[in-house]
């Protein structure tokens, strides 16, 4: 059994020095896994912050679009046809009276 536990007993300090140097490998950089984790956090946060404040924006701007297609709505049917449109004023052919000739304007009333 002896010549078994020089074997086990190499193993043993095989794994013990890989464990130290990965070990402390890795303490190196924990303070790398503190930092990720505090940027996620505040990244998450902003996130959040951001989409309240991009709904709000969007339910204003809704709010604001029905009220103005309400009033253009409103407008719209109050509105009278000849306001919308004003006549314009035609020519009228040469007019002759007593030899002379004189051009007008009429509009319609």
């Amino acid at each position: 059994m002896l010549e078994n536990g020089d074997g086990i007993m190499t193993t043993y300090i095989d794994a013990v020095e890989d464990f130290r140097k990965s070990a402390t490998a890795f303490m190196q950089h924990v303070d790398l896994l503190a930092q990720a984790r505090d940027a996620y956090q505040q990244a998450l946060t902003a996130s959040a912050e951001l989409r309240t404040v991009l709904d709000a924006g969007d339910e204003s701007l809704r709010t604001l679009m029905t009220q103005l297609e309400q009033a253009l709505n409103l407008h719209m049917a109050t509105k009278p046809v000849l306001d919308r449109k004003k006549p314009e004023p035609i020519k009228v052919d040469t007019i002759k009276t007593n030899g002379e000739s004189t051009a007008g304007v009429r509009a319609f009333p």
